[in-house]
């Protein structure tokens, strides 16, 4: 158990006022960490650092919109000076439009591709920075089911989680040599508010007949993947993508 003990680092979670963010950042806490929690939305911040601090952990609210590089550098910088460091960070912020593809307007596109792509790069460009100074470090990217299989109306959606994939691996190649470690996370069916899949009873039943497992996943699912690829345990685990999905992509 010793090797899933996170006391003593910090994370940084994006997009962790909800949902499966929200659920890391606790479940980190609970392993041991300090948070810094970040999404747009200070209220859903505010209450989670209670609950995080109630844990007995420390925490930070950052309110910071990812597509904003100057946003970004505030909030890894406000980060450093409060603890230290960042030893962990969970890119977890992500948006669908769902839209057949012959209807998908470019300011969807440009929108789901900054959010999903380029803010994930760049969060993780400028924590990746005061890691590899350290040469020390832990980087989660939380992906999809959809980087790996089709549902319609996702294919914009579905390109930029395959693109995450894609930087995961990337990344973990460039700056293994600089003791980071670098891997990714793809849930599948997962409910929560934000899950448009989901979204009616008979899209439920849908993502159901997909899913080997008989059940959908909720967010509790996701924690114990997530402090495994944080702690010593994954020591010798980078640029891979962990499939929590109910065994969705094996049909």
């Amino acid at each position: 158990m010793v090797q899933f003990d996170l006391t003593g680092r910090s994370a940084l979670v994006t997009g962790a006022g909800r949902g499966i963010g929200r659920a890391t950042a606790v479940g980190l806490a609970q392993a041991g960490a300090d948070l810094v929690v970040a999404a747009r939305t200070r209220s859903e911040l505010d209450s989670l650092a209670r609950e995080i601090e109630l844990i007995g952990r420390q925490a930070l609210v950052c309110v910071a919109d990812i597509t904003q590089r100057h946003q970004v550098d505030r909030m890894v910088q406000a980060a450093v000076q409060r603890f230290g460091r960042i030893d962990i960070l969970v890119n977890n912020v992500g948006i669908s439009i769902p839209q057949p593809a012959e209807e998908v307007t470019e300011e969807a596109w440009d929108t789901l591709v900054d959010t999903n792509l380029k803010g994930t790069f760049f969060v993780s460009q400028a924590v990746g920075r005061t890691m590899i100074a350290r040469r020390k470090g832990v980087i989660i990217n939380v992906v999809s089911e959809l980087a790996f299989v089709a549902l319609p109306d996702y294919a914009c959606y579905s390109a930029t989680k395959a693109g995450i994939v894609a930087l995961t691996r990337s990344l973990a190649l460039e700056w293994a040599r600089y003791g980071l470690r670098v891997n990714a996370v793809a849930p599948a069916a997962i409910e929560t508010a934000a899950n448009d899949v989901l979204g009616t009873e008979e899209a439920r039943q849908q993502s159901l007949a997909r899913l080997p497992v008989g059940r959908c996943g909720s967010v509790d699912d996701l924690v114990g993947a997530m402090i495994y690829l944080a702690s010593d345990a994954s020591s010798y685990v980078l640029g891979t993508t962990l499939m929590v999905d109910g065994g969705r992509v094996i049909i």
